[in-house]
């Protein structure tokens, strides 16, 4: 799950945005939703329940994220 901390930075959290399954201690338990990369899920079930609820947002940050990469400035060698 995507929150802003102090400083309004985007930061995840280490949790299941469904159910709220905290990530092991070797980070190899919760996967990152494949589009907008701002929160986590245990299974695909999980990301299946939640996704009436992230659907929206979730479009606005790929969105945001294909944006960037489409237009990201390309160093050119002279």
């Amino acid at each position: 799950m995507a929150v802003l901390n102090d400083n309004d930075c985007i930061t995840t959290l280490s949790v299941c945005a469904n159910c709220g399954k905290e990530e092991d201690g070797d980070n190899s338990g919760l996967k990152f939703c494949g589009a907008c990369k701002l929160v986590k899920y245990c299974s695909a079930a999980c990301q299946k329940d939640h996704r009436p609820m992230h659907k929206k947002e979730c479009k606005k940050r790929a969105a945001e994220i294909h944006d960037k990469k489409l237009f990201k400035e390309v160093e050119r060698d002279e």
